[in-house]
Order: C-alpha cells, then sequence, then structure tokens
C-alpha cells in the first residue's frame, strides 16, 4: 500500500463498480480503492466529513474515477465542487461515461476533468493508462492537460476522428483520452 497512492471510485452502479474492481485487478493496479456510491459521499470523503475524518482509514485520493450519472448530485456537480476547493484543484479527476453520453465529455473537461473513460473499459488501455498515471505520480510532474479538448459544445456530437481508443461491442472498457 505504501508508494501507492488510493484511488477514489464514485460509482452507483454495483456491476459497474463490479467491472471496475475487477478490471483495475486484472490490469495489476495496485492502488488501493475506495468506493463511494453517491456524489455526497464523494464530497463527505474529500472534505473529512463524519465517518471520514480520519485520513489514515480514508487518505486523500491522487485519482478520482467519477461516473456522471449519479442519483441526486451528479458527477458534474461533484467536478464542480472539486475544481472550487483550493486544495483540489491539482486532483486528478477522470469521468466514467457510456459511448451514449459521448457529449458530455465536454461539459466535464469545461468543468475541470483532466480526462475520460468510456465504460466498458478494456483492460489493456487501463494498464497503460495507469502506468502514465504511476510515472506522473512518482516524478510529481504536474497533472498534464488531455491532448485535446473538445471545442465543441455540449450537444454536438463528436466526429469519430476525435475519439480515441478502439471501437468495440464486447464489454470491456476503453480509454478514450488521456494525459
Amino acid at each position: 500500500m505504501k508508494g501507492h497512492p488510493p484511488i477514489l471510485v464514485v460509482e452507483d452502479n454495483e456491476n459497474d463498480e463490479m467491472l471496475i474492481r475487477r478490471t483495475l485487478a486484472k490490469a495489476g493496479i495496485p492502488n488501493p480503492r475506495h468506493f463511494r456510491q453517491s456524489g455526497e459521499a464523494a464530497i463527505s470523503y474529500l472534505s473529512r466529513l463524519g465517518q471520514y475524518s480520519d485520513r489514515k482509514k480514508h487518505p486523500l485520493p491522487a485519482l478520482v474515477l467519477l461516473d456522471l450519472k449519479l442519483p441526486v448530485m451528479d458527477g458534474f456537480e461533484v467536478l464542480r465542487w472539486i475544481r472550487a476547493q483550493p486544495g483540489f484543484r491539482d486532483l486528478r479527476v477522470v469521468v466514467l461515461t457510456t459511448c451514449e453520453e459521448i457529449r458530455n465529455v465536454t461539459r466535464a473537461y469545461q468543468l475541470g476533468a483532466n480526462s475520460f473513460l468510456v465504460k466498458p473499459l478494456e483492460f489493456e488501455n487501463i494498464r497503460a493508462f495507469f502506468t502514465t498515471l504511476e510515472e506522473q505520480l512518482r516524478n510529481r510532474q504536474p497533472t498534464a492537460e488531455p491532448l485535446q479538448r473538445p471545442s465543441r459544445t455540449p450537444n454536438e456530437e463528436l466526429p469519430e476522428k476525435e475519439l480515441r481508443g478502439r471501437e468495440s461491442g464486447d464489454g470491456h472498457w476503453k480509454l478514450i483520452s488521456g494525459w
């Protein structure tokens, strides 16, 4: 556990949570994972409120994997809150979305997301993604900007040439954009 910063995963769907756990394990990601099922719980965790006040049990993450479709407080609201906190402006936030919601990526970038992953994930791409992230964390490099920030409005469709990753309908996750 020492030397591997934790990952906060904010995902309300039990099936997606199970897939994320499996994918990270299969990719050999050694980072401890803390799962929260709502935006409110994620903010409480990051704010050290209530049961999350003990940083030994609930350490600050180096990365947040944030589902956009959450009940009550959605991922956009959580992302907006994170970026409004001076201590979290450099926290890496990767939004999780489905292919049907790809237009939401523009809005997420506007709110300060570092990157996004399309569910379901492909474990080979996850491994490469975390290798790059681990190198950045080890070298204490500042958060890199995404390869290309979409310049469209959230209602416009993404042209195929801007999509990063492989098309796959076999139930595996795909890395679409990264550091």
